[in-house]
């Protein structure tokens, strides 16, 4: 896992636009006085949504000042998590979970594809600006592992060649689908195996 990187390129200055102010105040209604604090995770999701998905530190100064904390707790929070970038990304943003059970199934071989037909190394976004990728903690798919989330949503029951052809049909402009590219609904057994007593598929 590498360390996260942050962009030496910031802007002097950042705050909510009308619709992130908007969402911002009805989050904070939902913290009693004295307690505001504790809205730091979202709001820096806020930040991030407008900022085209990454928070420069001025949005983490913006986001003290407004929640009367100290900047250096912001800025604590938004480096742990691996849900905040702080450089900028791609258009799709892939994050490539390698915790042990993606791992056992296959998840640097999907690293690999990702050195081959992004960039070879982590957080650098391709030639033409529409993804980059990284490698992240667990994503809480295990039962369908490898997998990774690509912006907001998840791609499970990955293997080379099928995210090859993700990469391949994002490059020519085609949708690509979340879910499980076996098929499966939620995380039903590869089997169809439905219960303990049913020994048909057994």
């Amino acid at each position: 896992m590498s360390i996260k990187k942050i962009s030496k390129n910031q802007p002097e200055k950042f705050e909510f636009n009308n619709e992130s102010l908007k969402l911002a105040n009805k989050i904070i209604s939902n913290y009693p006085m004295g307690k505001q604090q504790s809205a730091v995770m979202a709001f820096l999701y806020i930040a991030q949504r407008q900022n085209d998905n990454w928070i420069p530190l001025s949005a983490m100064k913006y986001i003290a000042k407004y929640l009367e904390m100290p900047y250096i707790k912001v800025y604590e929070v938004a480096t742990f998590y691996t849900m905040y970038n702080l450089a900028p990304v791609g258009k799709y943003f892939f994050q490539v979970c390698t915790t042990t059970p993606c791992m056992l199934r296959g998840a640097y071989k999907l690293v690999d594809v990702c050195k081959k037909k992004i960039s070879q190394n982590e957080n650098v976004v391709s030639n033409d600006g529409d993804i980059s990728w990284m490698e992240v903690e667990c994503l809480g798919a295990c039962v369908n592992a490898p997998m990774m989330q690509i912006n907001d949503d998840y791609y499970e029951d990955l293997d080379e060649k099928k995210l090859d052809k993700i990469i391949e049909n994002i490059k020519n402009g085609q949708n690509i689908e979340p879910g499980s590219y076996k098929g499966r609904k939620s995380s039903e057994p590869e089997n169809n195996r439905i219960t303990l007593m049913d020994s048909k598929n057994a």
